[in-house]
């Protein structure tokens, strides 16, 4: 009996040892999905949230929006970004595992197709879209433009972009062999700038002085045109959660995102706010 007595301080101390080593060693808020969310904007948006709190250690990861809900599911993560919407399928195993997904929507993922200022071409449909950045025209005399050869400047593919707009735009057919790939937006336009025959694409919003976004199938690339579900080239934008466990990091997180601040950080990402930020006022019609 001496010795069960002896034996039960230990267990309780050795009890009390793991529960402070857990406590030291937190996991980090998990945040896995999107490539278009996580590349560049989740970056932005996560390296401002740590400002705010320094002590909560955070991991982002970007295998695309179904893996990461597939992690979330599995409680790989916390908060899942996700460039769709969750389909059928992912609802049905969610359910059958006892996670309630809930999305929060944080605004829009819109592209615009920029050539040179000089270029005559204003307008172009989604099949010819398709058919310059896969290759299939190469020369701008059969889209109405001068006969001279096409240059494509694309994002390179360490980006999220250059998925994203394959994706929303050719299908995820590859980009044309020709293809010049460049890993920022503001260098597609600086290179779209200084080339009268080159297009190129970037986030609604950031084109400049020397280039121009083309209308697609007669819809404008502007932000009015996104949040109207006009324009062919956007999507929403979500981080997925499971409602049942949402931690008060998730939650502050999530706020932050859809905060002025966060849609401060998403609008000078080149994305789309969500309804309640003010837009400067733009017209859906070309």
């Amino acid at each position: 009996m001496k010795t069960i007595r002896n034996i039960f301080p230990a267990v309780l101390l050795l009890a009390a040892g793991i529960a402070q080593l857990a406590a030291q060693n937190t996991p980090p808020l998990a945040i896995e999905g999107s490539n278009t969310f996580g590349k560049d904007l989740g970056r932005a948006l996560v390296t401002a949230f740590q400002k705010k709190n320094p002590d909560l250690a955070i991991s982002l990861g970007t295998p695309g929006s179904g893996a990461g809900i597939d992690a979330l599911i599995d409680g790989r993560c916390q908060i899942a970004p996700a460039s769709r919407a969750a389909n059928e399928d992912e609802i049905r195993r969610a359910r059958a595992a006892g996670v309630k997904l809930r999305a929060h929507s944080i605004g829009s993922y819109g592209v615009a197709v920029i050539v040179n200022s000089k270029n005559p071409v204003r307008s172009l449909n989604t099949a010819q879209v398709r058919g310059i950045f896969t290759g299939d025209i190469t020369n701008w005399k059969d889209v109405g433009g001068p006969d001279a050869a096409i240059q494509l400047i694309v994002h390179d593919d360490t980006t999220g972009s250059a998925l994203g707009f394959r994706e929303l735009a050719l299908r995820v057919r590859p980009y044309a062999k020709s293809a010049k790939a460049l890993p920022t937006d503001e260098s597609i336009i600086a290179a779209v700038s200084a080339n009268p025959h080159a297009i190129g694409y970037s986030g609604i919003g950031l084109a400049t002085n020397g280039v121009h976004a083309i209308l697609i199938n007669g819809i404008p690339a502007n932000r009015s045109a996104v949040l109207e579900g006009l324009y062919p080239y956007a999507r929403t934008l979500y981080l997925y959660t499971n409602r049942a466990s949402e931690s008060r990091d998730v939650k502050d997180f999530i706020r932050f995102v859809q905060s002025r601040e966060g849609q401060q950080i998403l609008v000078a990402a080149g994305f789309v706010p969500r309804i309640g930020i003010s837009l400067e006022r733009e017209s859906i019609a070309p």
